[in-house]
């Protein structure tokens, strides 16, 4: 461990957070002493606590990181803010989390090697106040393109992703579908294919809003056999599937659709909490 702790953040899968957390505990041992390493390894497994909803554990975890944060460098400190910031939101509080992500974002933006988590807490900022989504993100975004680390300056996908659901609350698809298909483009320049799913299912949404129905269904289609190919179903396309065909008169087509997203949504913990209405409506159009 002389040249660095191992690199646990390459070790996330987002989608797995028990798995994660399983991951991160196993490698505790072996940072012996390093009290930095180690805060910055439980701030994570916090997260990892906070995205099953275990709260109240990743709040105790975080109490834990802050008894070792006296005397340690910068990053710990910072990963610490975003994290406590990150469950206070989690949990239904996004007033009592907003001090933590200025806090992270007032020491990193001072570092330029701290580019990456600067980043982190001004996208955090945008998607906790709505009226300064844009605002937030377009900061964040200039970071993303003045950094010279590649993992800051990969942020830019999801930035521009969250910009374009920022203007599409505000109601404006056409600068939305802007924004979508920038991201689209940054995707493919990564090549990494879960994400260049998630953005084309983004832009064929924003022109299923513009009225280019057929193009949106098409898209989703295509989505929907990329999923099947690889032994994968998604809920949102399913989704997108039913609303397509519901717009042109397909009340049958939708509604197998419609009962196939209800199926997968409403396993998901996090719309279970947060979009509740959106599942009744599918539950409903499910049954018409």
């Amino acid at each position: 461990m002389d040249e660095g702790p191992v690199e646990f953040d390459t070790l996330w899968d987002y989608d797995q957070p028990a798995e994660t957390e399983r991951r991160f505990r196993s490698l505790l041992p072996a940072l012996g002493a390093n009290t930095s390493w180690r805060a910055e390894l439980l701030t994570q497994i916090s997260r990892a606590q906070g995205l099953q909803r275990r709260f109240a554990e990743a709040q105790a975890t975080l109490d834990s990181v802050e008894t070792l944060l006296p005397g340690l460098p910068l990053r710990p400190h910072i990963r610490y803010l975003l994290e406590r910031g990150r469950v206070l939101n989690s949990g239904g509080d996004p007033t009592a989390a907003r001090p933590h992500f200025m806090e992270a974002f007032r020491l990193a933006e001072a570092e330029p090697q701290e580019a990456f988590f600067a980043i982190d807490a001004a996208h955090m900022l945008a998607i906790i106040s709505p009226e300064e989504a844009l605002a937030w993100n377009r900061r964040a975004l200039a970071l993303a393109d003045s950094a010279t680390e590649a993992r800051a300056r990969n942020w830019r996908g999801s930035l521009l992703n969250n910009m374009g659901w920022a203007y599409h609350e505000q109601g404006d698809f056409t600068e939305a579908l802007r924004y979508f298909e920038a991201a689209l483009a940054f995707r493919r320049q990564q090549g990494q294919a879960s994400e260049i799913r998630i953005a084309r299912w983004c832009v064929a949404r924003v022109c299923r809003d513009l009225g280019q129905i057929e193009t949106a269904l098409d898209e989703q289609r295509q989505l929907l056999d990329e999923f099947e190919a690889i032994g994968e179903r998604s809920g949102y396309v399913y989704e997108e599937i039913g609303e397509c065909l519901l717009a042109m008169g397909d009340a049958a087509g939708s509604r197998a659709n419609f009962a196939l997203a209800y199926e997968l949504l409403s396993a998901d913990p996090w719309l279970a909490a947060n979009e509740p209405e959106r599942l009744r409506r599918l539950r409903l159009l499910a049954q018409e």
